[in-house]
């Protein structure tokens, strides 16, 4: 079942059809908003996740969460105490590098600390504090906390202004010659707020319609 949006969508693509004119010609192409909501976990499941996959095939970052799963947590998420005791031997046999089993040993150390709540407790902070806090975990970086605040709460105002997606989003859907920088993006996003997460899924969507226009054969008019 579908998610509700925790915001009104439909006012928020009003919004950026007001509020910005070559964002309403982008929406007019792409259509209804859409932005898949994923069923929230506890954090340390959704930050562990997000370490294993970074800078790796999907294929083989699934194989190793799954062996984490098999062989620390009994075929489920282990949990911080179990992450905590297992001896390094362990975690190398999943499939970790070095640096990824520091950073999970992290993880949890920040999980039973506190500073990584529970999503209960999250939903209660601001964008900026949650990056904050997650930001604190070795290897987890600004924008994989926006993905979280994105994808897993819903949040509407978040523009990951480092995204080569969205930047290369922009850069098409308004005709640029050159990528913008992130401070550039972030300071055109003003006019979006405060729902830039709906005009970061669009800008998305931008990259998609070019690769489908690219990937479609031109129609040949018959010989009269």
């Amino acid at each position: 079942m579908k998610r509700p949006y925790p915001f009104n969508h439909l006012a928020a693509v009003r919004h950026l059809r007001q509020a910005d004119p070559r964002m309403a010609v982008l929406i007019a192409q792409v259509g209804r908003f859409q932005l898949p909501l994923e069923r929230p976990q506890h954090p340390f499941h959704a930050l562990l996740h997000a370490i294993v996959y970074q800078q790796l095939h999907a294929s083989a970052a699934s194989a190793i969460l799954a062996r984490i799963k098999t062989q620390l947590g009994a075929g489920d998420f282990p949990s911080p105490a179990q992450i905590l005791a297992a001896e390094e031997s362990a975690l190398r046999s999943t499939g970790l590098s070095r640096q990824k089993m520091a950073a999970v040993r992290d993880l949890a150390d920040k999980v039973a600390a506190g500073v990584v709540p529970a999503w209960e407790q999250v939903e209660l902070l601001a964008d900026e504090e949650i990056i904050a806090r997650f930001t604190q975990v070795r290897g987890v970086g600004v924008w994989t906390v926006q993905m979280l605040l994105m994808f897993r709460l819903g949040r509407p105002d978040v523009l990951p202004a480092l995204d080569y997606g969205v930047r290369n989003g922009y850069r098409i859907a308004y005709r640029k010659r050159r990528l913008p920088t992130s401070k550039e993006l972030a300071q055109v996003g003003e006019r979006w707020r405060p729902y830039r997460s709906v005009a970061s899924w669009y800008l998305w969507r931008a990259v998609d319609l070019q690769r489908q226009a690219k990937a479609t054969p031109p129609r040949v008019k018959p010989a009269r």
